[in-house]
């Protein structure tokens, strides 16, 4: 069992939590402080003599109606069950996963007045792999995510689903089969689980990690297509890169060198002068994607060591203070910023594919011996195509929206939920187009044999061909492309590549 302080928590730990299963404690420290906090709010409210918004009030616009104390656990129960208004797809269980974590994690600060036993039933969930459904539309991402986050606290009052066991199953069954109580949330309680980023910040989390896995991807995919394509080696000497010294577009250029070492297709010599952008500029755009994915880390780890809901609690200065600590701006811009840059990721992608299936350089068109009698390759680019197109229109950024709500009290939102879960398809996508371009790279080495790639690339094909083999004549090719995504979705290969990101 892992201890997190709760004082700090990075992308990698969290990927390494979600993906070994590990099981979650609080650590004395955070329980401490969650206890500090949740009785100075207790003592508080015996005399605190003036309503504060979300503890002796309703909500929103009704922020101005204040609620008599025998009624205040009543107002707690009813928020959380009258915002469970999602509607739209079940979101990915690991992001729900993820979303308990960083709930956890931003309760345990203590300056949002939670009871040690809230804080402690997200986690028993999580270690219990008893997952809330949660579903993907809902939030305007601006007064915390309240409809995902609601669907997320449900059960915690023993209403709502989770998933248990491989199915759905009402929360209320579950909890009777593991001897737990529905909790009875004090005052503020359900305002702390509901005000708050965990829904985006999950996605952001999940999609980041997706990222750095895709764009190490990208590079030994496009690598091999350079090679296959006969490319030329010069445009990633470091001496063009030092002119212009952005981190990742010399990152790129440098891996590129390491991973087509000892190449005999990169060293022979060339008829041609240039090659095409999609291959030429591949530091350049990589680069971006690589410096993209590195701020967006910053903004979204100093994201999930935040307390975000509101009013904030601070104990040692006697202070509750109404603010919007829960507004997604902050993470909803790079994260639609994130999105455009995987959807580039898959647009020059698929610009490679393309040239690959054109008949040029001594290749067959459609990466096929018999072309005419045989379609070959031509059919998936129209797919990586499509796709592309798709992510082109999930980049457009939703943060650049905001429609007013609660009788204009929070008269401007950030969409940001909108932002995280459009970020996911986008990144789903790009992994799609990647294994579509892995598959006519390969098949295109092969047609430059008896000659080799390099020793690294080598190895790769071998292994992936185990998964995906040559293709001679026309095939089913949707059974070979699913098998490419789940071949990209292996680790192995990044032992060489630990500092591409």
């Amino acid at each position: 069992m892992r201890e997190i302080n709760f004082k700090h928590i990075y992308l990698d730990e969290i990927k390494e939590i979600i993906e070994n299963h590990e099981e979650i404690r609080i650590s004395k420290e955070a329980e401490e402080a969650i206890i500090k906090c949740r009785k100075y709010l207790d003592s508080k409210m015996e005399d605190i003599g003036r309503p504060v918004y979300g503890v002796t009030t309703g909500f929103g616009s009704l922020c101005n109606i204040t609620i008599p104390e025998d009624q205040l656990s009543q107002l707690q129960h009813n928020l959380v069950m009258s915002h469970a208004c999602g509607t739209g797809e079940e979101v990915n269980p690991d992001i729900v996963r993820i979303m308990l974590l960083l709930k956890a994690q931003s309760l345990s600060y203590g300056h949002s007045g939670a009871q040690l036993i809230t804080v402690q039933r997200l986690l028993d969930m999580y270690n219990n792999d008893i997952i809330p459904v949660v579903y993907t539309q809902g939030s305007l991402g601006a007064s915390g995510d309240l409809v995902p986050l609601a669907h997320m606290s449900l059960p915690l009052i023993g209403m709502g689903e989770v998933r248990w066991k491989g199915r759905i199953r009402p929360s209320a069954e579950v909890w009777k089969q593991m001897g737990w109580e529905p909790l009875v949330l004090q005052s503020k309680e359900g305002l702390a689980l509901l005000n708050g980023t965990q829904f985006m910040s999950a996605h952001a989390c999940w999609s980041l990690i997706k990222s750095y896995r895709l764009s190490k991807w990208a590079d030994i995919i496009g690598a091999m297509s350079l090679d296959a394509f006969d490319g030329r080696i010069e445009p990633f000497l470091p001496l063009t890169h030092k002119l212009r010294t952005h981190t990742g577009q010399l990152d790129t250029a440098e891996r590129f060198m390491k991973i087509l070492q000892g190449s005999e297709l990169i060293r022979r010599d060339k008829v041609h002068v240039q090659d095409p952008y999609s291959f030429r500029c591949i530091p350049q755009v990589h680069g971006a994607v690589k410096d993209n994915i590195r701020y967006v880390r910053s903004v979204i780890e100093n994201e999930i060591n935040s307390a975000t809901d509101n009013p904030n609690i601070f104990p040692d200065e006697d202070m509750i203070i109404s603010a919007g600590n829960f507004h997604g701006e902050p993470i909803a811009i790079p994260m639609d910023a994130l999105g455009i840059a995987l959807s580039e990721l898959s647009n020059i992608s698929e610009r490679r594919t393309y040239q690959l299936i054109s008949g040029d350089r001594g290749l067959p068109r459609f990466l096929v011996a018999k072309p005419g009698l045989n379609s070959g390759f031509m059919i998936p680019q129209y797919t990586a195509a499509s796709i592309v197109s798709q992510n082109k229109m999930y980049s457009w950024p939703a943060s650049v929206d905001s429609i007013p709500s609660s009788q204009g009290q929070e008269d401007h939102v950030s969409m940001g939920s909108n932002s995280a879960t459009k970020l996911v398809k986008i990144a789903d996508n790009c992994e799609r187009v990647l294994a579509i371009e892995l598959m006519n790279a390969a098949q295109a080495i092969d047609f430059r044999r008896p000659a080799k790639t390099s020793p690294l690339l080598e190895e790769i094909i071998a292994d992936y061909r185990k998964e995906v083999p040559f293709v001679d004549t026309d095939t089913y090719f949707h059974p070979l492309i699913m098998s490419s995504i789940e071949f990209l979705r292996r680790e192995d290969y990044f032992r060489f590549s630990e500092n591409i990101l």
